[in-house]
């Protein structure tokens, strides 16, 4: 038992170091590149474009090595590839140098998420709650890092940020090396024949639940993007005011995920995830007609509670269904995530630009999410058929 919460201790820590600066470069990489490098909004696209890319590409891999290798010496590869991408930011004299950067954070990011999701998946047996608790320290290691680099970057400028980030993922690479002893072995019992799944199989079995996942993370990203914008643009706010925006939302992401856990051990997933989705098209919504940013905070305060609520109840039905495949599992779990994000934020982005396009997009967001919650029953019960059920020979 002790042994069990060293190593969730562990994860948890190192999901804090390395999720709070990789935020912080998603949302300053773009301003930093167009002022400090001189890139055009064509080349801000094609780096930002190409992190994604290489970090999609790199995933089914990820996911192959975490089931074959030690899961946190992998998770450690990928935070220092990680830490070795925001140096290259920090000393890159121009665009091209920074496009190697973005491979680097690309090949990083699919590791290091892939093996420490799979490494906390086998600590699900012993506490449901391993994905709640990794969801709040992610939360929480991103609005630390959010009101660090916004008190520092005056000071010390964006490459000095970058290098502050590449320190902390070299703590994180350091955490995850540190020994714990084994994992206990993850028990299949009631999973029918998920144990030792390849690609293929996996896929089949967990179809339905990757419709969910890709719909939470398309209306995710898009309507973050589109509170973004809109701040900036709609509203004329400056950097500072922002995020003092995001930030109550960042807070809750921290704080709830625990205690809804709790609710959904009362209420059961299929009402949770139904009332999450349900409750995000709500908010959605709302967002188009709030007349000024105090009111946009509190929206954004409700939407973030809501994927609060969704996002680890998803990642616990992956896991689960996963058997000791967790590397792959995940793997699939995390391109699904980048597909929905990539897919919700360029389409946010073209819809934006629109005559009416905020909000249009924010009622087109609330729409699939409304889709999301009426396909939630249905979808779990196929999902649970499919663990249940043999595979055919």
């Amino acid at each position: 038992m002790a042994q069990g919460k060293r190593r969730a201790s562990q994860n948890e820590l190192a999901a804090a170091l390395t999720r709070g600066p990789v935020e912080v470069l998603d949302f300053f990489l773009p301003l930093w590149a167009g002022s400090a490098l001189g890139a055009s909004a064509a080349g801000v696209g094609a780096l930002t474009a190409l992190e994604t890319l290489v970090s999609f590409a790199v995933r089914p891999l990820a996911g192959a090595l975490a089931d074959r290798f030690d899961r946190g010496r992998l998770a450690a590869i990928g935070a220092v590839l990680y830490g070795l991408s925001f140096a290259g930011y920090a000393v890159t004299p121009g665009l091209g140098p920074a496009f190697a950067a973005a491979v680097l954070g690309g090949a990083g990011g699919a590791i290091f998420w892939v093996a420490l999701r799979a490494r906390v998946g086998e600590g699900l047996d012993g506490d449901k709650a391993a994905f709640s608790k990794l969801f709040s320290a992610e939360g929480g290691g991103t609005w630390i890092a959010f009101v660090a680099a916004m008190t520092l970057v005056p000071r010390i400028d964006y490459r000095g940020v970058f290098w502050l980030g590449a320190a902390a993922c070299a703590v994180a690479a350091v955490v995850m090396l540190a020994p714990t002893g084994p994992a206990a072995p993850r028990t299949t019992a009631g999973q029918g024949t998920t144990a030792g799944q390849g690609f293929g199989q996996l896929g089949r079995r967990l179809r339905p639940m990757l419709l969910l996942v890709v719909i939470t993370a398309l209306a995710e990203a898009g309507v973050a993007l589109l509170l973004l914008m809109h701040l900036q643009r709609g509203h004329h706010l400056q950097l500072g005011e922002i995020a003092g925006v995001f930030l109550p939302g960042f807070i809750v992401y921290t704080t709830l995920p625990e205690y809804l856990h709790k609710v959904t051990g009362r209420l059961g997933r299929t009402t949770v995830l139904s009332l999450a989705m349900g409750c995000s098209a709500v908010f959605a919504a709302g967002l188009s007609f709030a007349p000024n940013p105090l009111v946009l905070t509190g929206m954004w305060v409700l939407s973030a509670a809501a994927f609060a609520a969704a996002i680890p109840v998803e990642q616990e039905i992956v896991a689960e269904a996963a058997g000791v495949s967790l590397g792959r599992a995940m793997g699939i779990y995390e391109s699904a995530t980048l597909l929905g994000a990539t897919i919700g934020a360029f389409t946010a982005g073209l819809l934006y630009g629109t005559g009416s396009g905020w909000r249009a997009a924010c009622l087109g967001a609330a729409v699939i999410l409304l889709a999301g919650a009426a396909l939630v029953r249905p979808v779990l019960r196929a999902v649970t058929a499919r663990e249940k059920a043999p595979e055919p020979q």
